[in-house]
């Protein structure tokens, strides 16, 4: 079998999706990770490291992955029993299946010779990160639009959708990044929540402490009491209410600052949380870490249950027939990867406004209903 292998050098292009039941795929692609060997993985066998650090594989992968050198280190076949040591190259060649996302369409609203605006759709990074490259809001508009390069000057969490402003040069997103440390750019989100939101506008000041292992931030209030440092950052948001069946609200948001989850967690903090982030609605949290779901996909878990077992045969019939199967592939002949069966929905939270300052409109975009 010819083995062709793609770099962050190697465009997305048009022909790399598949839509299938409603979501954009990748077509699987082989793939070269390359990291330098930190002291805290020092000591370790390579193979033990690859299974410790990256679980998503069974570990008689990475024995065969390493005796047949897909594996490597400092560009080397080594022995399932090698010893890394610190700084040493490993690297790590595989057929990448990237998970799926809804296949709504990154829609170009303005495009001008230093920034292009875009309405983001939910479930789509922004830029490559972690299992994602191709499928990111980044990737798809090189793929499908030509514009490249691009350089996201702020970001929105991947559930989120809404206006998106990115620059199309370094000089340009250096001034953005500096207007919006600055305080100069203040954007507004909607969202709808559960309950009746107060009608007067509220205020929350409550820093803010993300949890890494947990992927989920949480409040925490101060103490002048203490003496203990709090772990947390500053967070500020204001939120005005538009209108309330008395089940849900439509609640206009302002995040002053902007730290990760500030809007989730604060409108949790008020007893409002967003009505479909499964994150934050606290009696389904502990259902989460139960089946050991990533936070980040356990907040768009649909909350309507399917069946997924004829979903995965009908897949695996339509999508076996667009790309090679590796016999070594963990995945295949999947197309998404293991865990990605069921469907996510975007939250209920939408970017509609970037300001300035004085109140000038950088950026609309209209807002359909929930």
């Amino acid at each position: 079998m010819e083995i062709v292998w793609q770099t962050p050098a190697n465009p997305p292009e048009r022909q790399d999706y598949i839509f299938h039941k409603g979501r954009r795929l990748v077509r699987p692609y082989y793939f070269e990770f390359i990291s330098h060997v930190k002291n805290r993985w020092a000591g370790k066998t390579v193979v033990d490291f690859f299974a410790q650090e990256f679980k998503g594989r069974p570990y008689d992968y990475y024995v065969s992955a390493v005796q047949c050198g897909r594996i490597r280190v400092d560009g080397e076949t080594v022995p399932v029993s090698y010893i890394l040591r610190p700084s040493q190259k490993i690297s790590h060649f595989l057929h990448r299946h990237e998970p799926p996302v809804m296949a709504s369409d990154v829609t170009v609203l303005v495009e001008e010779p230093d920034v292009v605006t875009v309405c983001k759709p939910a479930s789509v990074p922004v830029h490559p990160c972690g299992q994602y490259r191709k499928n990111t809001v980044v990737g798809i508009l090189q793929a499908e639009h030509g514009l490249a390069p691009l350089f996201p000057v702020h970001r929105l969490d991947r559930l989120v959708s809404g206006l998106l402003i990115l620059a199309r040069n370094a000089t340009k997103a250096d001034l953005f990044r500096q207007q919006i440390e600055g305080g100069m750019l203040q954007k507004q989100y909607i969202a709808k929540v559960v309950g009746t939101f107060p009608e007067k506008e509220l205020l929350v000041d409550i820093s803010i402490y993300y949890n890494h292992r947990e992927g989920r931030s949480m409040v925490e209030a101060g103490d002048s009491c203490r003496d203990t440092p709090t772990k947390g950052k500053t967070a500020s948001t204001k939120f005005t209410r538009i209108s309330s069946n008395g089940t849900h609200s439509i609640v206009l948001c302002e995040p002053v600052t902007g730290r990760t989850h500030q809007i989730r967690v604060h409108l949790q903090y008020t007893g409002h949380p967003i009505a479909n982030d499964m994150l934050y609605l606290s009696e389904y949290v502990d259902n989460r870490t139960d089946v050991g779901m990533s936070a980040d996909r356990a907040a768009g878990k649909s909350l309507i249950p399917e069946t997924n077992n004829m979903y995965v045969d009908d897949c695996e019939e339509t999508c076996s027939r667009n790309f090679s199967i590796d016999p070594m592939c963990t995945q295949c002949p999947n197309l998404a990867p293991t865990g990605y069966e069921e469907h996510e929905e975007g939250l209920w939270l939408h970017c509609i406004d970037t300001l300035d300052l004085d109140g000038n409109m950088s950026a609309h975009i209209q807002v359909g209903h929930f």
